[in-house]
């Protein structure tokens, strides 16, 4: 076959590939259904949807066995979930939850990180200050009360007033209830308004550390294999809690027993854990929003400083960077699934279906067009919000250029409105201030970057398409203003109400557009409240109970089985074995982040023949990390610390078919426990003995 013909064969195949993809999308476009698991699994405690799970199942739970799954369960601190698993107030959480928190933990000369710890006696425990651990202890639905308040409201604003006062109405009336009495009390608001509970915590303080690994065990993988599966991983770790008399916490009511052999294919399991916040009842308009401006800036941002934190590891490692780099390298992780869920024609196209659902149940009701409508304009100001915002926190925010034009352009508003000799007299200052540090190489970069970020994104083009750096240096050197000699008459109130300073004149055009924004952001916020709150009680109209809220960081059931999934044209196992985290060591020639500790190097057969990490259906979301895993006879067979790379676009959509909940497999925590650490007592604890 000559070229002519081979280019023209493969022309032809690529566009016949082309009419393939599109017929196929078309095909499954119109095949697409929509259920209201679309909206997830992540059921209250209140409301756990017991025909359902009997019906799925072939179990119901019992109000005891309700009451125990919750009081076994609880809250870390404000970051993660957590469990007691013995009678003796041991806590069980991951390793991902616990390791910025123990480094104050350490001794002279002893590194967590790289030795990991063990207490072998409860003199060894170690109290971490200003750590705590909530129980839900009290839950109530409040919504008839809620609503006999705010019956009379005239209209959406009385209503939301009234509604504020009645939650602080019944909060106060509960606390002084005996069983209440002592208890940290929230109130929390479901559907938009379409349920309210009251939660009552009670609070341990007294939280030691009784076993945490190194951290080439807990964060084998790193960020390569973050969000995938196969996985191996040992991210557990154990604190325990003790009560005031400084003697251990007598859980034996309420804990969840350790079962190592308790994951087989099609084994039911229940999730028990905090997950943070899901995006489920957002509108599409919402969504496009989120998929064409929202995310692609956010990921833009975190890119940049994962590049920037990276090249400032290769010069100055330390374990404080590594920190940020595995924590901003899990979110733009996280993110990109997330935005590549909402490019996904599949799970967009069902959530267009649903709405139309929604829609057509209720019919007249206009709340989707006005939220289209709010985000067609929002979408202009976005970038500008998130990019020119001066508080932005993260590394490769140009502090010094960013913080210097809000400065200009407040001394002009000065200016303007008269303001007193002192008034412009502290802003000259803080301006000369602010001069010391703007001009240098690296600022010129960051500004550069995010000018060049910012053409790209907004409307307000101030670049025209052109080079940033080029622009950036022009603008500081041609700056007459910011140079000494010029400064002091430069600022002078007459001449600077005049200033043509290329500087002047860009702070006043970025400077504009960011409030402008901001104004518009929060005008129309409550106004999308309510139309975000109707819509949500559109979909609560059509399904009422039977779906489970948003995730609002509180105690929530996900029900789910063991099983596996179709990936890379293979199928996952449900668990795997130290024998895989070996080849994965061995495969990397040892090399971080699949490097190991030296006394894991020669392990016995029995550590290497025990199951590691599995997967299941459960409906997780950030804040379920350290949730247990429990089978019906109310026993941990396994410890939450990640979901599969499919499971991200979960922050709208829920999808079981290929969605997995990745967790650390008991028998494995035990195998470790054993083998490696021979860490007796905790072995024995955790077995009941």
């Amino acid at each position: 076959m000559n070229l002519r013909k081979m280019y023209l064969f493969m022309f032809l195949f690529i566009i016949g590939v082309g009419q393939v993809s599109a017929q196929v999308n078309k095909s499954a476009m119109e095949d697409v259904e929509v259920s209201p698991f679309d909206f997830g699994k992540m059921w209250t405690f209140e409301n756990l949807p017991l025909d359902y799970f009997e019906k799925t199942y072939g179990f119901r739970p019992t109000e005891q066995w309700i009451e125990s799954a919750r009081m076994s369960s609880l809250r870390f601190a404000s970051w993660c979930s957590a469990s007691f698993v013995s009678p003796n107030g041991l806590i069980m959480t991951n390793h991902h939850c616990s390791r910025d928190v123990v480094t104050a933990l350490q001794k002279g000369g002893e590194s967590f990180e790289k030795n990991g710890f063990v207490a072998n006696e409860l003199s060894d425990e170690r109290r971490a200050e200003d750590l705590f651990v909530e129980q839900l202890v009290k839950v109530v639905d409040i919504t008839d009360e809620v609503r006999k308040f705010t019956a009379s409201a005239a209209n959406d604003k009385d209503k939301m007033t009234m509604r504020q006062n009645a939650l602080e109405s019944i909060k106060e009336e509960y606390s002084s209830k005996r069983d209440w009495n002592g208890l940290r009390l929230q109130t929390v608001v479901f559907y938009s308004g379409g349920k309210y509970s009251l939660y009552g915590y009670k609070k341990y303080s007294d939280i030691r550390l009784v076993m945490i690994p190194e951290g080439d065990l807990g964060y084998f993988g790193g960020d390569p294999d973050n969000f995938t599966y196969p996985r191996y991983n040992l991210d557990c770790t154990f604190w325990r809690a003790y009560d005031d008399n400084g003697k251990p916490l007598n859980t034996a009511a309420n804990y969840f027993k350790f079962n190592g052999d308790g994951v087989k294919e099609g084994t039911p399991v229940f999730v028990i854990g905090n997950p943070g916040s899901t995006e489920r009842y957002r509108t599409v308009a919402q969504l496009e929003y989120d998929r064409d401006v929202r995310f692609p800036i956010r990921l833009r941002m975190m890119g940049n400083t994962d590049r920037m934190l990276r090249a400032q590891y290769e010069k100055d490692p330390s374990e404080e960077l590594m920190n940020q780099i595995f924590g901003n390298s899990n979110g733009l992780k996280a993110f990109t699934g997330i935005l590549k869920g909402l490019n996904d024609p599949i799970l967009f196209g069902r959530k267009q279906k649903m709405e139309q659902k929604i829609r057509a149940a209720n019919p007249g009701l206009d709340y989707w067009d006005k939220l289209s409508d709010n985000y067609a304009d929002l979408g202009k100001l976005g970038p500008s919000l998130m990019m020119m915002n001066p508080n932005r926190r993260d590394a490769t925010a140009p502090k010094s250029s960013l913080g210097l034009m809000f400065a200009l352009n407040d001394y002009a508003d000065q200016i303007k409105n008269d303001a007193s000799k002192d008034d412009l007299e502290k802003s000259r200052d803080g301006i000369k201030e602010l001069l010391k540090t703007y001009d240098n190489t690296s600022e010129r970069a960051l500004f550069a970057m995010l000018l060049q970020d910012y053409d790209e994104f907004s409307p307000d083009r101030p670049l025209n398409g052109g080079d940033a750096t080029a622009f950036v240096n022009n603008l500081f050197d041609k700056s007459k203003l910011l140079q000494g000699k010029k400064l002091k008459k430069g600022l002078k109130p007459k001449s600077f109400k005049k200033s043509k300073d290329p500087f002047v004149v860009l702070s006043k055009q970025l400077v504009s557009r960011f409030n402008k924004s901001v104004q518009a952001f929060q005008s129309t916020g409550p106004i999308r409240r309510d139309l975000e709150a109707n819509v949500a009680n559109a979909v609560f109209n059509v399904y009422g109970s039977n779906l489970p809220p948003d995730a609002t960081f509180t105690l929530r059931m996900a029900d789910g089985f063991v099983k596996s999934y179709e990936y890379n044209g293979t199928v996952a196992p449900i668990k795997t074995t130290y024998f895989g985290m070996y080849d994965r060591y061995y495969s990397n020639d040892g090399k971080f982040p699949w490097s190991l500790p030296e006394k894991w190097l020669n392990p016995p057969i029995e550590l290497l023949k025990a199951p590691l990490n599995f997967v299941s259906t459960n409906d997780i979301i950030g804040g379920n990390s350290g949730s247990p895993m429990i089978n019906q006879n109310l026993e941990a067979i396994g410890l939450i610390f990640d979901g599969n790379i499919e499971s991200l676009p979960g922050n709208f959509i829920f999808d079981d078919k290929v969605n997995r909940t990745v967790s650390v497999h008991a028998g494995g925590i035990l195998a470790a426990i054993k083998y490696i650490y021979k860490a007796d007592n905790l072995y024995k604890e955790l077995n009941g003995k």
